[in-house]
């Protein structure tokens, strides 16, 4: 007496979501692996990026297909559970982030939060530094990162690294 196949959420190892999802597909395992057209700002980075980094959902009937078969597979760290119990992923969670992704996707895929120029005036919204006006000095190769120039205490400009979340374009600059 077979169960009706349900989605379940497998935690892969960093990196590896494309190597396990083509892996699944080869042994006809239904597998959905969100991901999502961005617009990187180093044209040799990645183009298409996982939308939950770490995770695949798999959609199987587990007294058919052994847990074994995910827990050994080249890649994966654990099936998401609850204890000893796999954890369901409800089939409209699935279907809801397919028409996410779709909706992304027919507005051109998801672009740098701002775009910012060498020679900003950058204003600090987060971390160890939030408050402080920095000048942007370039985007950092493959990451969604910033290098600014800070100046701290009257001496010469010190180069920080930041998230691109961490940081805004200040309103008052002229080049606006």
């Amino acid at each position: 007496m077979s169960k009706q196949k349900n989605w379940y959420a497998l935690y892969v190892k960093p990196h590896k979501e494309r190597s396990v999802y083509r892996s699944l597909l080869d042994q006809s395992v239904e597998t959905f692996f969100p991901s999502i057209k961005v617009k990187p700002t180093d044209p040799r980075t990645a183009k298409v990026r996982p939308y939950f980094p770490g995770y695949i959902f798999v959609h199987v009937d587990l007294e058919e297909t052994e847990i074994n078969t995910f827990k050994w597979m080249p890649g994966v760290h654990r099936m998401i559970s609850f204890g000893d119990t796999p954890a369901i992923v409800p089939a409209h969670f699935v279907d809801e982030l397919r028409k996410h992704l779709a909706m992304i996707e027919e507005a051109g895929g998801l672009q740098p939060k701002q775009a910012f120029e060498t020679g900003d005036t950058i204003k600090i919204t987060g971390g160890l530094f939030e408050g402080y006006e920095a000048i942007f000095d370039v985007y950092l190769p493959g990451k969604e990162r910033v290098q600014l120039l800070l100046m701290f205490l009257g001496s010469q400009p010190k180069r920080i690294k930041l998230d691109v979340d961490q940081v805004e374009k200040k309103l008052d600059d002229p080049k606006l």
